[in-house]
């Protein structure tokens, strides 16, 4: 019958389906029927000496028979109550199948989840028979908005919808299903060569405004998108282009003594929450590829990065990464890594970015908000859990960027992973 396991650090948070009773249950099940079949036995084969010890014997028989029935009934109770329980997880986790049957359903997502049999039969490397989409369980709870998203023409133009796309995402809907259209294409008219386009600016015209409130980069530049994108789309004329090579204050580290730091050189690396890509920038001078996750939250980052000439990936937090285990030399990221919620959701991202990250590679924490004392210690004690060396660790206080006076706790730290064995 089995259960469902969610590992959760340490411990687990296991959903019991019938594994705690089906023992029990199977042992009675065996006693009534050994029991049962002794007695009838014992009824054909004994010859009764008198009518008095007859009568006995059939009363007994039809209390077994009874004791039978309600043996029978509470097992029909515990299968119901196990279906009942199983319906309920489905529902608590959200794991549910997209009903096809819904008239509501857009014809293609209908299509695209259709199982696809091999034409040549049975795999015999894999072992597989049928190709089966991949669309992630919450798109369920998202029902409408996902037909909304696969309502187009087949082989025409794809509907301007990039934020609804993102609006799925967010919401779970990770990863989402394919369409047979073609995506709007925007003229990338005045592109740079590398690597001059690392800081050039980047023209309004390339870049999709729509779904978006401001429709220029001077706009952008005005407003504060995150606590690490203040001003982050102007390359010349603001801060952005002293960033990682000149300190602002002590947990500003210099990218040349990070680099310096790394074990084995650092060729590739993955920056999560990466802003308008100037990690990946200061990286590329220095020969060393890095990926930027970022979305398209109030702006279009994906292009911008592009524009550089860096490689951006559009990917919410939520999602498992799409990288083979122990393949970056370094992992940096800021205050983009704190995914909010419970903090079971944060480990579970901490174990993936240990996943990706080499033997003796970097975790660069830069400038990681901590919005108290509290969640600073759970941060380090999640750090010491998995046994890295702290190369460099620095805590320290920053005037909150509203300009409200409010002094905010920040952590700067590189650390090394271990050789585990």
């Amino acid at each position: 019958m089995g259960s469902v396991s969610l590992k959760i650090g340490d411990g687990s948070a296991r959903f019991r389906r019938a594994s705690l009773c089906s023992s029990a249950v199977n042992l009675l099940m065996l006693f009534s029927v050994i029991t049962t079949n002794l007695f009838a036995l014992y009824a054909f084969t004994y010859s009764p000496k008198d009518h008095q010890t007859y009568r006995l014997l059939h009363h007994t028989q039809k209390n077994i028979s009874l004791i039978s029935e309600q043996v029978a009934l509470i097992l029909r109770e515990i299968d119901s109550s196990q279906k009942k329980l199983a319906q309920m997880e489905k529902e608590l986790l959200g794991y549910e199948s997209i009903d096809l049957s819904n008239p509501n359903i857009a014809n293609e997502l209908k299509v695209f989840l259709q199982h696809h049999s091999l034409p040549l039969g049975k795999d015999s490397k894999t072992g597989i028979t049928e190709m089966v989409a991949s669309v992630g369980h919450s798109c369920e709870k998202s029902a409408g908005l996902l037909s909304q998203y696969m309502n187009y023409k087949v082989s025409g133009p794809c509907p301007d919808d990039w934020s609804l796309a993102q609006k799925l995402i967010l919401r779970g809907c990770e990863p989402l299903p394919r369409r047979r259209c073609f995506a709007k294409a925007v003229p990338k008219v005045g592109l740079d060569p590398f690597p001059i386009s690392l800081w050039k600016p980047v023209s309004d015209k390339i870049v999709s405004w729509s779904g978006l409130g401001c429709k220029k980069f001077e706009c952008l530049n005005a407003k504060k998108l995150s606590r690490d994108c203040v001003g982050c789309f102007d390359l010349v004329n603001g801060s952005e282009n002293e960033r990682f090579v000149k300190a602002r204050s002590k947990n500003d580290f210099l990218i040349d003594d990070v680099l310096a730091l790394g074990s084995g050189g650092i060729r590739i690396g993955f920056d999560i929450g990466g802003g308008s890509g100037t990690f990946a920038a200061r990286m590329a001078e220095r020969n060393v590829t890095v990926i930027t996750n970022t979305l398209n939250i109030e702006a279009p980052f994906n292009e911008f990065i592009a524009a550089r000439g860096l490689f951006p990936l559009f990917l919410s937090l939520d999602h498992t990464f799409p990288f083979y285990d122990n393949v970056f030399d370094l992992v940096h990221a800021a205050s983009g890594l704190d995914v909010g919620g419970k903090p079971e959701k944060f480990e579970f991202l901490m174990f993936d970015i240990d996943r990706i990250l080499r033997a003796g590679g970097l975790l660069w924490l830069d400038n990681f908000y901590c919005s108290d004392d509290e969640k600073k210690r759970d941060l380090t004690r999640l750090i010491e859990r998995f046994g890295y060396k702290k190369l460099k660790w620095v805590v320290g206080e920053k005037a909150d960027t509203a300009g409200a006076g409010k002094l905010e706790i920040y952590l700067s730290a590189v650390l090394q992973k271990p050789v585990r064995v």
